[in-house]
């Protein structure tokens, strides 16, 4: 067995021991998430991540180990900010929060699918066709900036957006929750509840991040190995970190402009890796990555709290 297998092996065995952890002990159908249940859920994730990550460079060596917890840590504050447009969506739709558990459970696996699906195609295309990476260069350095210079958050609002005018189109739905069902029926006729609706939005929203985050990865790393798990990690520990953040919108109102930095620069590396492999080697070049990643995150989010704390002593 060579020790790519092992991994794989592990990681597959790690992912499902956790989820039933998680889902079978941890949590309850139709249940409130305490802010405390949240954080020992978030912290559990977390760790699981961390082990693994040991676990790799025990396996892989510092190398792979470097571009693992990078391709992380850039996937986790991703998800921070995909977290603040589902609580836009939550809010919108008037869903009950002994609700928000069961609708982002389903919302997650579907991303894990999708990620996988788009991972593998992505993989593939940048196997047979190299300068596609150009094209991911550019194309983040574009995310990046439109990222930087708008608040995504405020201009997005779901019952405006194509996605729920299609949802309508192709479906017969009702502003009913049905009691956390999906589908019910209405005078006798099927129809599909504002929960599914909102399920759909969560699935579409992580798509439409899933275009970011992906090429961002390859510009870390282009061990699928890599990619794949360090995005699912990120993906599992979404649920309990949007109960964990879903009341501190404000306090990281800046991160979305440290993560636009962030996707620039890696779009910026992908142009000239190159040239850039002249002065650097592959270790080099992950540690650099890694450091410009904890540097923007840490920056944007100490610059947040910072400003929130000025804007508080104005109101008082």
């Amino acid at each position: 067995m060579s020790s790519h297998q092992l991994i794989y092996i592990v990681f597959a065995g790690v992912v499902l021991v956790s989820l039933f952890l998680d889902l079978g002990l941890m949590s309850k159908k139709n249940t409130i998430i305490s802010l405390q249940k949240a954080l020992i859920q978030t912290c559990f994730w977390v760790s699981i991540a961390l082990l693994f990550f040991a676990f790799l460079w025990h396996e892989q060596g510092k190398k792979a180990a470097l571009e693992y917890i990078g391709a992380y840590i850039m996937e986790w504050s991703l998800s921070v900010d995909n977290i603040f447009v589902f609580i836009i969506i939550f809010k919108s739709f008037n869903v009950k929060q002994q609700y928000y558990g069961r609708v982002l459970l389903i919302g997650i696996l579907t991303a894990i699918v999708l990620r996988v699906i788009f991972i593998s195609i992505g993989v593939e295309l940048v196997e047979t066709f190299q300068w596609i990476l150009y094209l991911f260069g550019v194309f983040l350095l574009y995310s990046g900036y439109k990222m930087f210079s708008t608040n995504e958050e405020e201009e997005f609002n779901p019952k405006t957006s194509k996605i729920y005018f299609f949802i309508k189109k192709f479906f017969p739905i009702t502003l009913s929750d049905g009691n956390g069902k999906m589908l019910i029926r209405e005078n006798g006729r099927p129809v599909y509840t504002s929960i599914f609706v909102v399920v759909l939005l969560l699935g579409f929203v992580d798509l439409i991040f899933a275009l970011d985050s992906i090429p961002a990865v390859m510009g870390i790393s282009r061990d699928k190995m890599i990619i794949y798990t360090s995005n699912i990690f990120a993906v599992l520990g979404l649920r309990s970190l949007f109960f964990l953040l879903r009341s501190a919108n404000d306090q990281f109102k800046y991160l979305q402009q440290g993560i636009a930095v962030i996707l620039m620069l890696i779009g910026i590396k992908m142009l000239v890796e190159k040239w850039l492999s002249l002065y650097l080697n592959n270790e080099s070049q992950t540690v650099l990555s890694l450091l410009i990643i904890l540097l923007c995150i840490g920056a944007s989010i100490g610059y947040s709290i910072v400003e929130d704390k000025k804007a508080s002593k104005k109101t008082q």
